[in-house]
């Protein structure tokens, strides 16, 4: 199914939580940006992400109004499930229903309009690119673990939902390998939004957006400034998964790590 062309998405600005108008004029997301949201607990970082994917016209508690190539988004995009733009994946997603993984997908696929003979298949093992723990079409998707979930639904929005736009809340706590993700999104040329805590996550963001009580204030670009500490932070990263796939496995850790 075609989705509606979106261009562009602009939030223009609201208030803080003192009242304040936020600081900014305009904040515009293309086509293949990477932007990470972040900020401590608490400033505002799901609010923000929760106004994108609601596409705010000063309706929500922020204020914000979030434009669609310039404009008020058309009502096909804002009401109909089948023509949503935006794909959100929260660090608490799970499925209610008890469904076999394949039956999932393909329950999605006939929503979508599309054939699920070739596109299930992929999308399982797309999923696997992302995640340590093998996932089964045959699998329960209520017994799948956070990791698995998360995995699979970022597949899903790749290659099912194919929306121009992913919003993903604090995903990194499931577990996924981040850095495929990354790249996966960025070689599908798709505008992603994390919000994180993770500085390997933010360090291989475009841009970052700075969060506090309730207000962006400030976006920065670093472009290639950060090169040498993202190396470090990624072999960081490498030796902690390293660890912790060892931990899972059941070893006693005693140095030389």
């Amino acid at each position: 199914m075609e989705h509606y062309r979106i261009e562009t998405i602009t939030i223009l600005p609201g208030t803080a939580k003192d009242g304040r108008r936020e600081s900014f004029d305009e904040l515009t997301i293309r086509a293949g940006d990477t932007i990470s949201i972040v900020g401590p607990t608490g400033s505002g970082k799901s609010a923000l992400i929760n106004d994108i994917e609601v596409f705010a016209q000063q309706d929500t508690v922020t204020g914000r109004t979030v434009l669609v190539n310039g404009e008020a988004p058309p009502e096909q995009i804002c009401r109909d499930p089948a023509n949503k733009p935006i794909a959100m994946i929260a660090q608490t997603s799970k499925c209610l229903a008890d469904l076999q993984v394949r039956q999932f997908l393909e329950m999605h696929c006939a929503a979508r309009g599309l054939d699920s003979a070739e596109t299930v298949d992929e999308t399982i093992a797309l999923a696997n690119e992302f995640t340590g723990e093998a996932l089964g079409g045959e699998m329960r998707m209520t017994r799948l673990s956070g990791g698995q979930t998360r995995s699979l639904m970022v597949a899903d929005a790749l290659l099912v939902s194919n929306t121009p736009i992913i919003l993903l809340d604090e995903v990194e706590n499931a577990g996924i390998f981040k850095d495929r993700v990354i790249a996966k999104l960025r070689e599908y040329g798709r505008a992603v939004l994390f919000v994180t805590h993770d500085p390997f996550v933010a360090l291989l963001s475009d841009r970052r957006i700075v969060m506090r009580n309730g207000a962006v204030v400030s976006v920065l670009e670093p472009g290639g400034i950060e090169a040498d500490t993202l190396a470090e932070v990624a072999a960081m990263d490498n030796r902690l998964h390293a660890i912790r796939e060892r931990i899972r496995a059941g070893e006693i850790l005693n140095g030389g790590v």
